[in-house]
């Protein structure tokens, strides 16, 4: 009976609570809808953002060896600087798993996941893969659909295909097994097996894998120790220490090259994603993990803006409350029970704004997915999901509602019952600096936006030393290097063409380079990396690099038995070489024994590639014949109609080279791309900037509407003794435009120091401006002046008769 009685009386204690709570609710209508909703938009926000963490996060996870799986890089030190590579020898992998102890298994694999044409009979596409060791599918977790990887590779033109590919190839996963595929239009595979499509937080991704016995015996390169061209994977056995792997690996390959700068090292499989950012060689721990930061801050601070809403209306609404508390004191509440109410409503106006929260984020996914470019999903079912989300309510619930809780409960009920006001100084002044901080915050994200999206800018418009617009770039497979000459000459007989030319590397990128150059006068001591390009004639009028001295590569300048070959090399090489024209001057690399030369005829204007924030390095252009070359480049005329020469384009090129598809890009498209990262982080620094003010408006909106029922009597006494609309609109905002003023000062130096910081990280970067700070703290202002004008100008033009007639 006795526990009878408490479950019933706890029962109705919880009847009467939520009953407490939704009066409340319902009788200050605007200010719980202004909560709500602010912290509804506050909590969807930083749960999508926190959706991106966990996909971040998430990367590479689902392979069950992940702890053990290793990629070997390379560090070359120079001599100003020490460089960090992805590429390895061909005999590497082989070699470390013969003599170095601790090593269960290596898989050496193809670089690049190249583009091959896969044909089925009249069908052609393209499709992206890898040529890899048997055991790549022993070490990672790639799960077969069809067929197994114990007999994938039994015979040497075997195909394994994802159920993507398999789709693609033949409109169905099923019975795709012993199928042919004719591959790049010289070589029949057969279908091995059919595996899983990989996820999309994975970093290995391919549509097929060949065997690498194939590529190996293709290219003789990979028999050299000084040639760095593939992948290395390494799977260590349990208990072995990579740091003791290291050690052993650090003069690996000079023992067979003693000349070598390469020190391969281990790279764990848990960074490949987030920590990958090495500074001369040295792992920084920084790369993607510092978005991740940057990120979960701004979600953790948008709540926080959130909260602050609600902190400030409770205490700022504390005197309309005063009674009920002061009543509830007599009747014998005691301080923990009032607590528990106030949490308690608090809890539930969060619960209600996390309801509503999810449905923002099933509205506004869509499009935050376009922003990000994943493909992110709500997973409400799921078990993490909801704890995440709840965890997300019980913070904000908490954190919203702590302070106002202890501050309500400290009413002294006799003076609350004979209408003696409360000292609010405290709660007063914790308000303020409340405000002051939402706005600081703000005004942050503003100045941050802007001076990200300068720096875009700034890189963007900088001198790269070539012509990227108009500036067309296509695969030169198939037939194309056959009938090179009569397909260039088709394209300028267009009249839409100004050029065309080939080269062996995509010029926006690295490409190959090597160390081993040396000429007359060069110290003994010294390495420099230089880049090598194999090009056709008029490449550099194509692409608008520009001669400085000598002459243009000609057909003539290919290699010749005993004769130097003729080169052009950029100003940054020719400055190496020492002072005054390179002309005449003669490279070789101090290895050969061949005796073959190189002879410097021209040198162009430096350009920018691969690190599109640093300075040049230096190139040398040697010719190379069409069939030796992977890409053609092709110049429109500035008055060329894109969309009509590109029907020319592809109609004169499929007619030397029917079998293969005509695919392009534009090199400034392919120049956009390597912005990716910054334009996400000004995108959603934008975003959600403009997040952060709205959320600081709704409460700033909500203050100064309580602000102004507050004074409403004041106000009629001030217009009945001849104030006008200015004179009221002015004493209303003044005081909050004061915190806004005071938000600036604080928020400025802030805002310079952090974008200072990251600036750092950045060679080519813009400097920042004074200006940028009071345009952000004018924008401030207004927005704010808006906010609070509509509550002053409808409280000033009031009929004073209204808030004047009860006295």
């Amino acid at each position: 009976m006795l526990l009878e009685g408490r479950w019933e009386s706890g029962t109705n204690m919880l009847i009467t609570f939520f009953k407490t709570a939704l009066r409340n609710f319902w009788r200050n209508k605007t200010y719980s809808f202004l909560n709500i909703f602010g912290l509804s938009v506050g909590i969807a926000c930083a749960a999508l953002i926190f959706l991106w963490v966990e996909d971040e996060l998430s990367w590479d996870q689902f392979h069950e060896k992940k702890d053990r799986l290793y990629f070997v890089r390379e560090n070359q030190k120079y001599d100003t600087y020490t460089a960090t590579f992805w590429s390895t020898p061909g005999l590497l992998g082989p070699a470390m798993q013969a003599e170095i102890p601790g090593i269960a298994n290596t898989c050496r694999a193809s670089q690049d996941n190249s583009s091959y044409l896969l044909s089925i009979g009249d069908k052609s596409l393209y499709s992206n893969g890898v040529f890899a060791e048997q055991s790549l599918f022993s070490m990672f977790t790639l799960p077969f659909k069809q067929g197994n990887a114990a007999t994938a590779f039994k015979q040497l033109h075997s195909l394994v295909i994802t159920e993507k590919a398999a789709i693609k190839c033949f409109g169905t996963v099923k019975q795709v097994m012993g199928r042919t595929i004719r591959v790049n239009n010289k070589q029949d595979y057969i279908v091995s097996g059919v595996l899983k499509d990989l996820p999309e937080s994975s970093t290995l991704q391919f549509d097929w894998v060949a065997p690498f016995d194939i590529y190996f015996q293709q290219n003789d390169f990979l028999k050299n120790w000084s040639s760095n061209s593939i992948s290395t994977y390494i799977e260590l056995k349990p208990g072995s220490q990579p740091a003791t792997v290291n050690k052993l690996l650090y003069n690996f390959i000079q023992k067979r090259v003693p000349s070598s700068l390469a020190r391969p090292f281990l790279f764990s499989m848990t960074d490949w994603r987030l920590y990958n950012k090495f500074d001369n060689g040295v792992q920084t721990g920084g790369g993607r993990i510092e978005y991740v930061r940057l990120f979960s801050i701004i979600a953790t601070i948008i709540l926080l803006i959130a909260c602050i809403n609600f902190m400030n209306l409770s205490t700022a609404r504390s005197e309309k409350r005063a009674k009920e508390v002061g009543i509830r004191k007599v009747l014998g509440s005691g301080k923990r029970d009032l607590v528990f109410q106030f949490l308690g409503e608090a809890l539930v106006m969060a619960l209600l704004a996390g309801v509503i929260a999810i449905l923002i984020m099933a509205l506004t996914l869509p499009a935050f997915n376009i922003l990000v470019q994943k493909n992110l999903q709500l997973h409400m079912g799921s078990p993490v999901h909801i704890l995440a989300l709840l965890v997300i309510i019980l913070i904000c619930g908490l954190l919203s509602g702590s302070y106002p809780a202890f501050y309500l409960s400290y009413f002294n009920p006799v003076f609350v019952i004979k209408g003696i006001k409360n000292k609010a100084g405290s709660a007063e002044l914790i308000r303020r600096g409340l405000v002051v901080l939402q706005f600081s915050t703000s005004i942050i994200l503003i100045i941050s936006t802007i001076i990200i999206f300068q720096q875009i800018q700034h890189v963007k418009s900088r001198n790269l030393g070539f012509n990227k617009n108009n500036l067309l770039q296509t695969d030169a497979v198939g037939n194309i290097a056959q009938h090179y000459t009569a397909i260039k000459q088709d394209l300028l007989n267009t009249g839409m063409i100004d050029n065309v030319a080939l080269s062996d590397y995509v010029t926006i990128d690295g490409g190959n380079n090597t160390s081993g150059l040396t000429w007359e006068g060069k110290p003994s001591t010294a390495n420099f990396l230089i880049s090598q390009r194999g090009i056709s004639s008029e490449f550099f009028q194509t692409t608008g690099i520009t001669l400085q001295e000598g002459r243009d590569i000609k057909e003539t300048d290919s290699i010749v038995a005993k004769k130097p070959i003729n080169i052009v090399i950029t100003q940054s090489l020719e400055k190496l070489m020492g002072k005054g024209s390179a002309l005449g001057k003669r490279l070789w690399f101090k290895d050969d024994t061949s005796a073959l030369t190189a002879e410097v005829v021209g040198v162009v204007n430096d350009y920018v590639y691969n690190d599109m924030y640093a300075k040049p390095d230096p190139v040398m252009f040697y010719y190379n014949q069409p069939q030796n070359t992977t890409r053609m480049y092709i110049r429109f005329k500035p008055q060329a109609d894109i969309e009509k020469a590109l029907v020319k384009v592809e109609m004169i090129i499929k007619g030397y080279n029917p079998i293969y598809p005509f695919t392009y890009t534009f090199v400034d498209d392919q120049f956009n791309r390597m912005f990716l990262s910054e334009e996400l982080v000004s995108k959603l620094s934008r975003t959600f900037a403009i997040l952060a003010i709205f959320i600081s408006c709704l409460g700033l909106f909500a203050l100064a509407s309580y602000a102004t029922e507050r004074r409403r009597k004041e106000i009629g006494v001030r217009k009945v003794l001849g104030a006008s609309i200015s004179n009221i609109t002015t004493l209303l905002s003044k005081d909050f435009l004061k915190l806004v003023v005071v938000s600036c000062l604080v928020a400025f130096p802030l805002a310079w120091w952090v974008m200072h910081t990251w600036l750092q990280d950045y060679e080519y970067r813009v400097t920042i401006s004074w200006w940028i700070f009071p345009i952000a703290g004018i924008v401030a202002v207004l927005i704010a002046v808006l906010t609070i004008s509509f509550q002053s100008i409808k409280a000033a033009i009031a009929n004073p008769v209204k808030s004047l007639r009860t006295e």
